[in-house]
């Protein structure tokens, strides 16, 4: 290979490097910035009432003699 070859491809591989590093930084501060905008629950009582309203599921199905699941083979 000729010298001018293995040093573009040196050039290209430094470049290709540092825009994923500058990639994967913006995306982490970007990632922090947003996290701390987020709606929190301000007391216990509003976060367990949302913790109940999401695993809660629903009162009336019954769920207990359900059908069983089959394969389909």
């Amino acid at each position: 290979m000729s010298a001018r070859l293995i040093i573009a491809l040196a050039l290209a591989g430094i470049v290709g490097f540092g825009a994923g590093v500058g990639w994967t930084r913006w995306q982490m501060s970007a990632a922090q910035a947003t996290a701390g905008t987020a709606v929190q629950p301000s007391s216990d009582d509003a976060r367990r009432e949302r913790r109940e309203k999401f695993f809660g599921g629903d009162t009336d199905r019954n769920i207990r003699g359900g059908q069983e699941l089959k394969p389909r083979w």
